[in-house]
């Protein structure tokens, strides 16, 4: 698990180079308060009050290619769990704060998940 990176994962790095690209100008892994919970989104847009978050299949159960853990399930399936309500639990927070969230799957391709994100800093304008 030690191994396991937090931030800087290849999918991220690669959607902020195509933000930077772009000419947007962003913060990484800031951590927003909102009182008792504290997301840390991958990407954050701290004018517009954009938050994007770089979901990995695995990790947060992507419907399309993720598949429950098959070696130590009593441990994986509720940690996968844990997740997916803490997901749930950071997008209802941020929107109710007045945020945009966008999720991104590791899968998505760059370029579209780039367009998501100006869409979403375009709208929020």
């Amino acid at each position: 698990m030690a191994a396991i990176r937090r931030t800087d994962t290849k999918p991220e790095l690669a959607l902020r180079s195509a933000l930077h690209r772009a000419g947007l100008r962003f913060r990484k892994d800031l951590r927003i308060d909102l009182g008792t919970i504290k997301p840390r989104p991958d990407i954050v847009f701290t004018r517009t009050r954009v938050a994007v978050f770089v979901d990995g299949c695995f990790w947060h159960c992507c419907p399309e290619h993720g598949r429950p853990p098959t070696r130590n399930a009593g441990y994986w399936g509720p940690k996968l769990e844990r997740n997916l309500a803490r997901d749930e639990m950071y997008t209802t927070a941020l929107t109710e704060a007045g945020w945009t969230v966008v999720r991104i799957w590791e899968h998505d391709s760059v370029a579209d998940a780039a367009e998501r994100v100006l869409e979403a800093v375009r709208r929020a304008r």
